[in-house]
C-alpha cells in the first residue's frame, strides 16, 4: 500500500472527524461551519452573497442561516444602506467557535514553524494542488446529481 495515499486518507478522516466534533459541540453542520468561516473572513453580507461564496442555492443557505442563528453564531441585521435588505454577521455569541478554531490555529502555527521556508513552499504547493483536485472532483460529483 502507498504510504502517501494512506496518510492522505488518515488526514481526510481526521479533518472530517474534527469538523463533526465541532459541529456537535456548536449544534451545526460542517457546511454551516464553512458559512460561518466565510462570514468571519469577509464580514457582513447578504444571504445571496453568502450562497455564491459557499456554492449553494439561496434556499439552502436560508436553512443554514436559520441553524446558525438558532445556535447563536450568526445574526441578521438590517442593512443600514438599504433597510429592505438583511445582512448576516457573526454574532457575539460565536466565541466558542473562535476559541476552538483559535486553538487549532495556534497549534498549527507552532507545528509549521518547525519547517524551513523551502519545506513550507513544498507543503503549500501540495496543499494547493490537493484543494484544486478536491474542488474539481466535487464539481464533477455535483454535476452528475443535476
Amino acid at each position: 500500500m502507498d504510504p502517501g495515499a494512506e496518510l492522505g486518507r488518515e488526514l481526510s478522516t481526521a479533518v472530517v472527524m474534527f469538523h463533526e466534533a465541532v459541529g456537535a459541540h456548536l449544534g451545526v453542520t460542517a457546511g454551516d461551519q464553512r458559512a460561518l468561516g466565510v462570514l468571519a473572513r469577509h464580514g457582513a453580507m447578504s444571504a445571496g452573497a453568502l450562497a455564491k461564496e459557499v456554492g449553494l442555492t439561496p434556499g439552502a443557505v436560508t436553512g443554514m442561516v436559520d441553524r446558525l442563528t438558532r445556535a447563536g453564531l450568526v445574526r441578521r441585521d438590517v442593512d443600514p444602506a438599504d433597510r429592505r435588505r438583511v445582512l448576516l454577521t457573526v454574532a457575539d455569541g460565536a466565541g466558542a467557535s473562535a476559541e476552538i478554531f483559535g486553538s487549532l490555529a495556534t497549534e498549527m502555527t507552532a507545528m509549521i514553524s518547525r519547517y524551513t521556508t523551502e519545506e513550507r513552499e513544498v507543503i503549500a504547493d501540495y496543499l494547493t494542488r490537493t484543494v484544486e483536485i478536491l474542488r474539481d472532483q466535487t464539481r464533477r460529483i455535483s454535476a452528475r446529481q443535476r
